[in-house]
């Protein structure tokens, strides 16, 4: 079955989010994601905020960009949530966007080799292995965390191009596509995470995350489309109108290979407590 969930956007204040959650737990919504945009709000503050205000839902944070994070910290970070709260949890890690990481003297001269160490990194601290590297950009010496997971969580990344695509499919757990990657996007995706799979020998499980375009109510159309304005992709995906057109658009990431969709509001969402319940309630049956 399909996973569903929406994501808080940062545009929305920080205040606003305990009634986002709890209405989003209540009503049943399988997942609400949170992203760490600059300067907005944090991602790990917001979430362990989310998740005890909450009882079921699961709380996702995508991404966290590393180029802003020592691994240790983030990995401290991650693991506390994930002690706190089994099974509730899912973080991704990524790039973060280049311009952003520049204002705060950040931005790595490869981040792909940054993105690698990291998710390499990290990944062993949370089996609660005991590290020593001395990569390009991380590095570590004789480091182990004294509260790591009692069970190694999956940890994603989110991704963009073909060559971040395969070294996520070689060194994370899951995978977080953004709300402009339609259908055949999808696909092409997945073959690159497979590519990058194959070549690393992994097998079992790997959670493709797919953000969409979503809008609802009497401005629906108006607002989507002012959305597509301001953003890059030459061919966005989304939908708008009523549950029925929104789980449609679902459905066609469903089938091309998405195990979690993840409703994006659009960034003047009027009513972010009645989105949540909205895709919990209406749009939530009428996905397979």
């Amino acid at each position: 079955m399909t996973a569903l969930g929406m994501v808080f956007r940062p545009q929305v204040p920080p205040e606003r989010l305990r009634d986002v959650a709890v209405a989003a737990d209540e009503a049943g919504l399988e997942q609400l994601w949170l992203w760490e945009d600059c300067f907005f709000e944090s991602g790990i503050a917001s979430a362990a905020a989310a998740l005890a205000w909450t009882r079921r839902v699961r709380v996702g944070v995508g991404l966290l960009p590393v180029p802003l994070r020592n691994v240790a910290l983030a990995t401290m970070e991650a693991a506390t949530l994930y002690r706190l709260f089994p099974g509730r949890v899912a973080l991704a890690v990524g790039h973060g966007v280049q311009d952003w990481m520049q204002q705060v003297g950040a931005r790595a001269e490869s981040p792909l080799t940054l993105l690698r160490e990291h998710l390499t990194a990290m990944r062993a601290l949370l089996r609660g292995e005991r590290v020593t590297t001395q990569g390009r950009y991380v590095r570590l010496d004789d480091v182990a965390l004294d509260w790591p997971p009692p069970t190694p969580p999956a940890l994603l990344a989110g991704a963009t191009g073909p060559r971040t695509l395969r070294l996520t499919g070689e060194c994370a757990d899951g995978t977080v596509l953004t709300a402009d990657t339609g259908p055949d996007a999808l696909r092409r995706a997945r073959e690159l995470i497979e590519e990058g799979r194959k070549a690393a020998g992994r097998d079992g499980d790997h959670e493709i995350v797919v953000y969409l375009h979503a809008a609802t109510g009497p401005d629906a159309a108006a607002r989507l489309r002012a959305e597509f304005d301001r953003g890059t992709c030459p061919t966005p995906f989304g939908a708008a109108g009523d549950a029925a057109a929104i789980a449609e658009a679902v459905v066609r990431l469903a089938e091309a290979g998405a195990d979690t969709v993840v409703l994006q509001p659009t960034a003047d969402e009027p009513d972010p407590v009645g989105f949540a319940r909205f895709t919990a309630e209406q749009v939530r049956p009428l996905v397979p």
